[in-house]
C-alpha cells in the first residue's frame, strides 16, 4: 500500500495509537485483548488505510502472529504441565541448583538458557523452560523475576545475534557478512551482553521488582507428584529432544542450501521436517505422554491433564495475537517505509546509522525481524561503499541486532507473551521487560563498535 500520508504524520499517528493503548489498559483498565483490537482497528483507519480492507488486514496480521505462536505455545504448556505436574521440573530445578548453589540459581538458570538458546526460537525456549523457572522461584521465593529474567534474557541474546536464528543470518546475507564468522562472534557477544546487559540488570535491580509467583499457567493449582520423581537424565532428554531435532534441521537445511549435500534425499527430508519447531515439540510432547504421565495416571486423567493446561493459555494466546494485529497495521499503514526513506541519509557513521536505523524502525513498528531485514537492505548500498573488513561487517550485523533488540513495548507480540506468562501487567512489563531489552541491545551496540575499531 502506498502510504497516505507523509512520514511526519504517521510517526505522529504511532505515537497517539501507543499513548492511546496504554490510556485504555493502565488508566481505564480496558482488557488488553479488547484495546489492542480497538487501537490496531482505529490505527488503520486513522493512517489512510480504506475502510473496505480494515478488517482483512487486520485479521491477517492476526492470524499471522497465532501461526507462529499459538502452535508453540500450545505444545510447549502440556509439556510444561506434564513435567510439572510429574516432578520432572522439580527434579531439573534441584539439579541445577546443587550443581550451583543457592546463590547461583538465576545464573544456573541463564547459562541454561543460553546452551538451549542455540537452536531454538526465543517464544518456544521460553515455554520450555517455564515449569524449570517456576519451580526454581518456588523452592527459594521472592520476586519470580530474579529467576524468570535471566532465562528470557539469555534467549533472547541468543535468538538476536547468533546464526541460524533467522534475524542474524538475513542481516548478514543482505550485507555479504559471513555467516560463519557471525556465528563464532556472536556467541562470545551473546555471553557477554547477556551477563552485563541482562543478569547484572537483574540481580541487582530488575529481579527485585516485586511479581509474586504464580504458576497457574503450568499447574491449573494441581499439586506435582513429588513422591516418586522421574530420573534427570529422563527428564532432561525430553527438554533436549526438541533441540536436537530443530539442530538437525538447522544443519541439513544449510547443507542443502550451499550445495554440500544432494538437493533430494529422503533421510534428509525427514530430519527436516521433523525438526520443524512445531513438529519437534510435538514429538517430544508424545514422548513426555507415555513415558511420564501415561506411567503414573490413565488415559482418561492424562487427556484431561492437557485439557486443563490449554485454558490458562488462551488469554495468552489471544493477547500476543492482538499485539501481533497492532503491529501488522502499523507496519501495513506505511510507517516503517517512511521512517526507512527519512533515515537513509542521516550522514552518521555506518555502524552507528546501523543500530538508529534499527532502533527507530523496531520502535515505531515492533517487529524485530523488520527491523533487522529492512535496515541490512537498507545500508547494503553504503557498506559497499565504504569496503569494511569481514569482521568489521560482522560488527555491522550486530549493531543492526541490537537496534532491532530495544525498546520491546506495547507494539511487540513478545512483549505481551512475556509479561502474562509471569503475570505482569503492562506499567509492570515495561519497567522490567522493556529496560532489560534496551540493557541487552545497548550492550550488544557497545561491544558491536569495539568490534568496528578493532577491526
Amino acid at each position: 500500500m502506498t502510504p497516505a500520508y507523509g512520514a511526519g504524520t504517521l510517526l505522529t499517528i504511532a505515537a497517539l495509537a501507543v499513548a492511546v493503548l496504554l490510556l485504555l489498559i493502565i488508566v481505564l483498565r480496558m482488557h488488553a485483548f479488547v484495546a489492542l483490537v480497538l487501537v490496531s482497528l482505529g490505527t488503520a483507519v486513522a493512517a489512510g488505510v480504506p475502510l473496505a480492507d480494515v478488517p482483512a488486514i487486520s485479521i491477517a496480521a492476526f492470524g499471522s502472529t497465532l501461526g507462529n505462536v499459538a502452535l508453540l505455545v500450545g505444545l510447549g504448556v502440556m509439556i510444561g504441565r506434564i513435567l510439572e505436574v510429574t516432578g520432572g521440573a522439580q527434579v531439573l530445578a534441584d539439579t541445577l541448583v546443587s550443581r550451583f548453589g543457592e546463590k547461583r540459581a538465576p545464573l544456573a538458570l541463564g547459562v541454561a538458557a543460553l546452551l538451549f538458546g542455540m537452536p531454538i526460537f526465543f517464544d518456544a525456549g521460553l515455554v520450555v523452560f517455564l515449569p524449570i523457572i517456576f519451580s526454581v522461584a518456588k523452592r527459594f521465593g521472592g520476586s519470580v523475576l530474579m529467576y524468570a529474567l535471566p532465562a528470557a534474557g539469555a534467549f533472547a541474546a541468543m535468538h538476536a545475534i547468533v546464526p541460524p536464528h533467522p534475524g542474524p543470518v538475513t542481516a548478514a546475507t543482505e550485507i555479504d557478512a559471513s555467516i560463519g564468522l557471525t556465528l563464532l562472534v556472536g556467541v562470545v557477544v551473546a555471553v557477554v551482553a547477556w551477563i552485563v546487559g541482562v543478569y547484572v540488570v537483574t540481580t541487582a535491580w530488575l529481579g527485585k521488582v516485586d511479581v509474586p509467583i504464580d504458576d497457574s499457567v503450568l499447574t491449573g493449582g494441581r499439586e506435582a507428584d513429588t513422591a516418586n520423581p522421574p530420573g534427570f537424565a529422563h527428564v532432561l532428554g525430553i527438554l533436549l529432544l526438541p533441540v536436537l531435532l530443530i539442530a538437525a534441521n538447522t544443519i541439513f537445511t544449510t547443507l542443502r542450501t550451499n550445495g554440500s549435500i544432494a538437493e533430494d534425499g529422503v533421510l534428509v527430508d525427514a530430519l527436516i521436517f521433523t525438526g520443524q519447531t512445531p513438529v519437534a515439540l510435538l514429538i517430544s510432547l508424545l514422548v513426555a505422554t507415555y513415558t511420564l504421565a501415561v506411567r503414573r495416571y490413565s488415559r482418561g486423567e492424562t487427556e484431561h491433564l492437557l485439557n486443563e493446561s490449554l485454558g490458562p493459555i488462551c488469554a495468552i494466546i489471544l493477547i500476543t495475537g492482538a499485539g501481533g494485529m497492532f503491529g501488522g497495521v502499523l507496519r501495513y499503514s506505511g510507517i516503517g517505509e517512511a521512517l526507512s526513506d527519512s533515515l537513509a541519509d542521516i550522514g552518521l557513521p555506518l555502524i552507528v546509522s546501523a543500530f538508529v536505523i534499527a532502533t527507530t524502525l523496531r520502535v515505531a513498528q515492533g517487529s524485530a525481524t523488520v527491523a533487522l531485514t529492512t535496515t541490512a537492505g537498507l545500508i547494503s548500498a553504503g557498506v559497499a561503499d565504504a569496503d569494511p573488513s569481514s569482521l568489521q561487517l560482522v560488527a555491522l550485523v550486530l549493531a543492526i541486532a541490537a537496534g532491532a533488540t530495544v525498546l520491546s513495548h506495547v507494539n511487540d507480540s513478545g512483549f505481551w507473551l512475556v509479561g502474562r506468562f509471569f503475570g505482569m501487567d503492562v506499567r509492570t512489563t515495561l519497567r522490567t521487560w522493556t529496560v532489560l531489552e534496551t540493557t541487552l541491545g545497548v550492550s550488544i551496540f557497545v561491544l558491536a563498535l569495539g568490534i568496528w575499531a578493532v577491526g
